[in-house]
Protein backbone atom coordinates (compact mmCIF):
# COMPACT_ATOMS: atom_id res chain seq x y z
CA UNK A 1 0.00 0.00 0.00
CA UNK A 2 2.71 2.33 0.87
CA UNK A 3 4.47 2.01 -2.39
CA UNK A 4 0.81 2.52 -3.78
CA UNK A 5 1.00 5.99 -2.11
CA UNK A 6 4.62 7.06 -3.10
CA UNK A 7 3.67 5.68 -6.58
CA UNK A 8 0.32 8.28 -6.80
CA UNK A 9 1.96 11.09 -5.32
CA UNK A 10 5.30 10.62 -7.21
CA UNK A 11 5.80 12.82 -10.66
CA UNK A 12 4.31 12.11 -12.71
CA UNK A 13 1.07 10.58 -11.21
CA UNK A 14 0.72 13.57 -8.76
CA UNK A 15 -0.62 16.10 -11.28
CA UNK A 16 -3.73 14.44 -11.83
CA UNK A 17 -3.66 12.68 -8.38
CA UNK A 18 -5.97 15.77 -7.09
CA UNK A 19 -7.97 15.99 -10.12
CA UNK A 20 -8.99 12.17 -9.78
CA UNK A 21 -10.11 13.16 -6.14
CA UNK A 22 -12.38 15.62 -7.35
CA UNK A 23 -13.91 13.58 -10.28
CA UNK A 24 -13.99 10.82 -7.45
CA UNK A 25 -16.04 13.37 -5.03
CA UNK A 26 -18.30 14.91 -7.60
CA UNK A 27 -19.67 11.54 -8.58
CA UNK A 28 -20.25 10.62 -5.33
CA UNK A 29 -22.23 13.52 -4.30
CA UNK A 30 -23.70 12.73 -8.04
CA UNK A 31 -24.69 9.52 -6.55
CA UNK A 32 -26.44 10.32 -3.23
CA UNK A 33 -28.24 13.63 -4.26
CA UNK A 34 -28.51 12.65 -7.62
CA UNK A 35 -27.42 16.54 -9.13
CA UNK A 36 -25.32 16.04 -12.47
CA UNK A 37 -24.12 18.74 -14.76
CA UNK A 38 -25.07 18.28 -18.28
CA UNK A 39 -23.35 20.66 -19.54
CA UNK A 40 -22.55 19.49 -23.16
CA UNK A 41 -19.12 20.13 -24.88
CA UNK A 42 -20.24 21.49 -28.09
CA UNK A 43 -19.08 25.07 -29.17
CA UNK A 44 -17.53 24.31 -32.54
CA UNK A 45 -16.71 26.56 -35.64
CA UNK A 46 -19.95 27.59 -36.24
CA UNK A 47 -21.22 29.37 -32.72
CA UNK A 48 -22.54 25.73 -31.61
CA UNK A 49 -25.06 25.95 -28.10
CA UNK A 50 -24.79 24.65 -25.13
CA UNK A 51 -27.34 21.94 -24.17
CA UNK A 52 -30.00 24.44 -22.06
CA UNK A 53 -29.95 26.90 -24.74
CA UNK A 54 -26.62 28.87 -23.97
CA UNK A 55 -24.23 29.63 -25.72
CA UNK A 56 -20.94 27.10 -24.20
CA UNK A 57 -18.77 29.10 -22.63
CA UNK A 58 -14.56 28.41 -21.89
CA UNK A 59 -15.13 24.82 -20.78
CA UNK A 60 -16.71 23.37 -23.34
CA UNK A 61 -15.20 25.11 -25.59
CA UNK A 62 -11.40 23.23 -25.32
CA UNK A 63 -13.34 19.85 -25.57
CA UNK A 64 -15.17 20.45 -29.24
CA UNK A 65 -11.97 21.84 -30.29
CA UNK A 66 -10.48 18.49 -29.58
CA UNK A 67 -12.91 16.76 -31.31
CA UNK A 68 -14.82 15.61 -27.78
CA UNK A 69 -17.98 18.21 -28.23
CA UNK A 70 -21.01 16.79 -27.65
CA UNK A 71 -20.81 15.04 -24.62
CA UNK A 72 -20.95 16.36 -20.98
CA UNK A 73 -18.49 17.95 -19.73
CA UNK A 74 -18.69 16.59 -16.41
CA UNK A 75 -18.26 13.16 -17.87
CA UNK A 76 -14.89 14.16 -20.44
CA UNK A 77 -13.04 15.90 -18.01
CA UNK A 78 -13.67 12.59 -15.89
CA UNK A 79 -12.73 9.96 -18.40
CA UNK A 80 -9.36 12.27 -18.99
CA UNK A 81 -8.61 12.74 -15.47
CA UNK A 82 -9.12 8.72 -15.04
CA UNK A 83 -6.83 7.82 -18.04
CA UNK A 84 -4.42 10.06 -17.90
CA UNK A 85 -4.06 9.44 -14.10
CA UNK A 86 -3.76 5.65 -14.41
CA UNK A 87 -1.20 5.98 -17.19
CA UNK A 88 0.84 8.39 -15.54
CA UNK A 89 1.44 5.93 -12.77
CA UNK A 90 1.94 3.07 -14.88
CA UNK A 91 4.62 5.37 -16.17
CA UNK A 92 6.03 6.36 -13.00
CA UNK A 93 5.67 2.65 -12.27
CA UNK A 94 8.01 1.62 -14.87
CA UNK A 95 10.56 4.59 -14.79
CA UNK A 96 10.99 3.57 -10.88
CA UNK A 97 11.55 -0.53 -12.01
CA UNK A 98 13.76 0.62 -14.57
CA UNK A 99 15.89 2.84 -12.46
CA UNK A 100 17.41 4.74 -14.90
CA UNK A 101 20.11 7.28 -14.04
CA UNK A 102 19.19 11.15 -11.81
CA UNK A 103 19.88 12.83 -15.18
CA UNK A 104 17.61 10.49 -17.55
CA UNK A 105 14.52 10.00 -15.12
CA UNK A 106 13.11 13.21 -14.90
CA UNK A 107 12.98 13.35 -18.72
CA UNK A 108 11.17 9.91 -18.77
CA UNK A 109 9.17 10.53 -15.67
CA UNK A 110 8.15 14.09 -18.31
CA UNK A 111 8.03 11.74 -21.18
CA UNK A 112 5.15 9.78 -19.21
CA UNK A 113 3.01 12.88 -18.49
CA UNK A 114 3.31 13.72 -22.15
CA UNK A 115 1.89 10.37 -22.65
CA UNK A 116 -0.42 10.30 -19.99
CA UNK A 117 -1.80 13.62 -21.51
CA UNK A 118 -2.12 11.92 -25.05
CA UNK A 119 -3.20 8.86 -23.74
CA UNK A 120 -6.05 10.42 -22.04
CA UNK A 121 -7.35 12.55 -24.50
CA UNK A 122 -7.47 9.56 -27.31
CA UNK A 123 -9.60 7.04 -24.39
CA UNK A 124 -12.20 10.19 -24.31
CA UNK A 125 -12.25 10.58 -28.15
CA UNK A 126 -12.74 7.09 -28.93
CA UNK A 127 -15.92 7.07 -26.41
CA UNK A 128 -17.32 10.11 -27.69
CA UNK A 129 -19.20 8.67 -30.50
CA UNK A 130 -20.89 5.77 -28.16
CA UNK A 131 -21.72 8.35 -25.68
CA UNK A 132 -23.06 10.94 -28.04
CA UNK A 133 -25.64 7.72 -29.74
CA UNK A 134 -25.80 6.87 -26.00
CA UNK A 135 -26.81 9.73 -24.54
CA UNK A 136 -28.98 10.77 -27.97
CA UNK A 137 -27.29 14.22 -28.24
CA UNK A 138 -25.81 13.21 -31.19
CA UNK A 139 -24.42 16.16 -33.00
CA UNK A 140 -24.01 19.17 -30.90
CA UNK A 141 -26.88 21.99 -32.14
CA UNK A 142 -25.22 24.79 -34.47
CA UNK A 143 -26.43 28.29 -34.37
CA UNK A 144 -26.59 27.54 -38.18
CA UNK A 145 -29.83 24.51 -37.47
CA UNK A 146 -32.00 27.16 -36.52
CA UNK A 147 -32.24 28.71 -39.79
CA UNK A 148 -35.52 28.21 -40.99
CA UNK A 149 -37.18 27.77 -37.90
CA UNK A 150 -39.72 30.09 -36.21
CA UNK A 151 -38.96 32.26 -32.69
CA UNK A 152 -40.65 34.14 -30.49
CA UNK A 153 -39.80 38.07 -30.06
CA UNK A 154 -38.49 38.35 -26.18
CA UNK A 155 -37.74 41.83 -26.97
CA UNK A 156 -40.37 45.16 -27.11
CA UNK A 157 -39.05 45.00 -30.83
CA UNK A 158 -36.70 44.08 -33.08
CA UNK A 159 -34.62 46.64 -35.40
CA UNK A 160 -31.79 46.77 -37.57
CA UNK A 161 -29.49 47.04 -34.92
CA UNK A 162 -31.03 45.22 -31.65
CA UNK A 163 -33.57 42.26 -30.91
CA UNK A 164 -33.70 39.32 -28.88
CA UNK A 165 -36.10 35.95 -29.74
CA UNK A 166 -36.04 32.45 -27.87
CA UNK A 167 -35.52 29.48 -30.91
CA UNK A 168 -36.09 25.75 -30.06
CA UNK A 169 -34.09 23.23 -31.60
CA UNK A 170 -34.89 20.08 -33.27
CA UNK A 171 -34.11 17.92 -29.82
CA UNK A 172 -36.03 20.29 -28.03
CA UNK A 173 -33.73 22.29 -25.99
CA UNK A 174 -33.95 26.54 -25.97
CA UNK A 175 -32.04 29.33 -27.06
CA UNK A 176 -32.57 33.26 -26.56
CA UNK A 177 -30.80 34.83 -29.73
CA UNK A 178 -29.70 37.90 -31.22
CA UNK A 179 -31.77 38.53 -34.36
CA UNK A 180 -31.89 41.91 -36.38
CA UNK A 181 -34.71 42.68 -38.84
CA UNK A 182 -35.44 45.75 -41.18
CA UNK A 183 -37.43 48.65 -39.91
CA UNK A 184 -40.98 49.08 -39.81
CA UNK A 185 -41.26 44.71 -39.61
CA UNK A 186 -43.89 45.17 -36.80
CA UNK A 187 -42.80 42.69 -34.90
CA UNK A 188 -43.26 43.56 -31.16
CA UNK A 189 -43.02 41.08 -27.99
CA UNK A 190 -44.75 37.82 -28.24
CA UNK A 191 -44.57 37.85 -32.16
CA UNK A 192 -43.30 35.13 -34.36
CA UNK A 193 -40.84 35.33 -36.87
CA UNK A 194 -38.75 33.50 -39.44
CA UNK A 195 -35.03 33.11 -38.98
CA UNK A 196 -34.22 33.27 -42.81
CA UNK A 197 -30.46 33.53 -41.91
CA UNK A 198 -27.20 33.98 -39.45
CA UNK A 199 -24.52 36.89 -39.46
CA UNK A 200 -21.51 34.80 -38.26
CA UNK A 201 -19.49 38.57 -38.00
CA UNK A 202 -22.47 39.83 -36.15
CA UNK A 203 -23.05 37.08 -34.22
CA UNK A 204 -26.56 37.65 -34.71
CA UNK A 205 -29.99 35.99 -36.79
CA UNK A 206 -31.93 37.98 -39.61
CA UNK A 207 -35.41 37.56 -39.08
CA UNK A 208 -38.79 38.44 -40.85
CA UNK A 209 -42.40 38.24 -39.33
CA UNK A 210 -43.56 34.35 -39.60
CA UNK A 211 -47.45 34.91 -40.32
CA UNK A 212 -48.49 32.01 -42.27
CA UNK A 213 -45.31 30.15 -41.56
CA UNK A 214 -46.19 26.81 -39.96
CA UNK A 215 -43.56 26.33 -36.52
CA UNK A 216 -42.17 23.16 -35.13
CA UNK A 217 -45.34 21.65 -34.42
CA UNK A 218 -47.03 22.23 -37.43
CA UNK A 219 -49.37 24.89 -36.55
CA UNK A 220 -49.86 28.41 -37.56
CA UNK A 221 -49.60 31.57 -36.18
Amino acid sequence: MGAFVDAALGFPAVVFSFALLVVIAYWLFAAVTGLVGDGVGADGADGDMAAGGRGAGGFTVLPAALGLGGVPVTVVLSLVVAVAWFTALAAGVAVGVAGPPAWLAWPARTAGLVLALAAGWYATWLLARPLRRLGGTGRPVGRRDFVGRTCVVRTSGVTPAYGQAEVTAADGSSATVQVRADAGNGLAAGSRALIFDYDAEGEFFRVAPADGVPDASGSFG
